[in-house]
This record gives structure tokens, C-alpha cells and sequence, in this order.
């Protein structure tokens, strides 16, 4: 096998949720470059249609599934669905929400609301996976620099959340890897232009960059490429780890 075959998914489903918008489009649609037949999951399912046309387009299968992955049932009807597909060999778990709330104002409802998605849906749909990987594996949860660092504006809940994915990734790396071969990793993006960082306040990503040494934000595919790595044979002696691809971030 050469080098590049490593990063090979031939024969392998990969699930992705998150999969209607901005990044969970690119990690479906490197993945599916790589060799993976495709199931993705999210909540708006027209959405998730046109990134089944970019899986498609790069000569694989893709399975559209809605679902909240903050309800235990629907992450392990995605499960069902990915095992009926074939051999399920990848989870990203991209599905995320934010908030940007004064912690003085923020509701037990909004707090909770991110926590139940970014954290406790990655738990589920981890759990719902797992069991459906009867040959090995690999989880890798989307984490953020915002759990590494703060990044200046009142982000209590997302922060909580993307810190206790990182806790989550090393728990179950130490639970599955050897006893099930069950890889679990996380990625820690930097600031990556999504649906997401649109809501933040005018001339805040122009801000945040300029401190960046790398002078700007990040390109999905460069995102997706950790992705794949992760995913594939390429990763296979890393597990319980977080990649930071931040441009540099985390070291100002």
C-alpha cells in the first residue's frame, strides 16, 4: 500500500451530521472523494438533498436521513439507517449550534438548548454508532478552539460544550479503541467562514484574524483534509486525540 492509499475510505460508510450547511458539506463531500458511500444527517432535510448531489457527483452513494441528534432515537435510526447502507466505518460528529449570550442574562433554556446538540447529541450519536461498527472504526467529534481559548465575546454555552467534547473524545478513545477498534478523535477548528460565524458581530472575524498568524480564516477543504486523515487508515495510531487546525490561534 502507498502512502496516499492510507487515506483511502473504499468500502466504508461514513455518517456526518451536521451535513445540510457549511462545514458538515465539506467533510460529505471530501469523505466521498476519499471512497466513502455517504449518510447524512441533519435536521433540514431539503438542505441535506443538495449535499447528497455532491456526494453523488463524486462517484459514490449518499443516504439522506433528517434527524435532531438531540434525541437518543433519532441518532440511532441514523445508525440503523447507515448499517442497512454498509459497513459503517465513520462518524463525524459536526451537528453544532451557538449562542452568544451575556452569562447574566443567559436562560436555563438557551444553555441548555446548545449543551443538548454540541454535547450531549455527540454523546448519542457516538453511543448509536459505536454499535453499529462491527469492524472497527472512527468517531471524530467537532470540537473548537473556543474550548481550548475564549474568543472575546460572550459564548458560555458553546464553550462549555466544544470543552466537554474534548473530555468526551479522550473517555471514549480509552473505552472503545482497544475493546472495540474504535478510534475516537476530536478537531479543533479555528475560524472557518459558516451560517455560524455569520451571526457574529460586524468586523469581529476581520479582528480575530489579524491576531491569527496566519493572517486569515480557514479554507474548509483544509478542514475536511484533517478530516479524512482521521478517518482513514492514514490516522490509524492516533486515538483520543484533539487536532487543532486554527492557523496558529491558540499560541497568541
Amino acid at each position: 500500500m502507498g502512502i496516499l492509499d492510507k487515506f483511502r475510505l473504499d468500502g466504508k460508510v461514513a455518517i456526518v451530521t451536521g451535513a445540510s450547511s457549511g462545514l458538515g458539506v465539506a467533510f460529505a463531500k471530501a469523505l466521498a472523494e476519499a471512497g466513502a458511500d455517504v449518510v447524512l444527517a441533519a435536521r433540514r432535510a431539503d438542505k441535506l438533498k443538495e449535499t447528497a448531489l455532491l456526494v453523488e457527483s463524486a462517484g459514490r452513494r449518499a443516504l439522506v436521513v433528517q434527524a435532531d441528534v438531540s434525541q437518543p432515537d433519532d441518532c440511532r435510526e441514523v445508525a440503523a439507517a447507515a448499517a442497512e447502507f454498509g459497513t459503517v466505518g465513520v462518524l463525524v460528529n459536526n451537528a453544532g449550534v451557538a449562542s452568544a449570550v451575556p452569562a447574566s442574562r443567559e436562560t436555563p433554556e438557551q444553555f441548555l438548548g446548545v449543551m443538548d446538540v454540541n454535547l450531549n447529541g455527540a454523546y448519542w450519536m457516538a453511543q448509536a454508532a459505536a454499535a453499529v461498527m462491527t469492524e472497527g472504526g472512527s468517531i471524530i467529534n467537532i470540537s473548537s478552539v473556543l474550548g481550548l481559548v475564549t474568543g472575546g465575546i460572550p459564548q458560555a454555552a458553546y464553550s462549555a460544550s466544544k470543552a466537554g467534547l474534548l473530555g468526551l473524545t479522550r473517555d471514549l478513545a480509552q473505552q472503545w479503541t482497544k475493546r472495540k477498534g474504535i478510534r475516537v478523535n476530536a478537531i479543533a477548528p479555528g475560524f472557518f467562514a459558516s451560517e455560524m460565524t455569520d451571526q457574529y458581530p460586524p468586523g469581529y472575524m476581520d479582528q480575530f484574524t489579524s491576531m491569527v498568524p496566519a493572517g486569515r480564516v480557514g479554507d474548509p477543504e483544509e478542514l475536511a483534509a484533517a478530516v479524512v486523515f482521521l478517518a482513514s487508515p492514514a490516522g490509524g495510531y492516533v486515538t483520543g486525540e484533539t487536532l487543532v487546525v486554527d492557523g496558529g490561534a491558540v499560541i497568541v
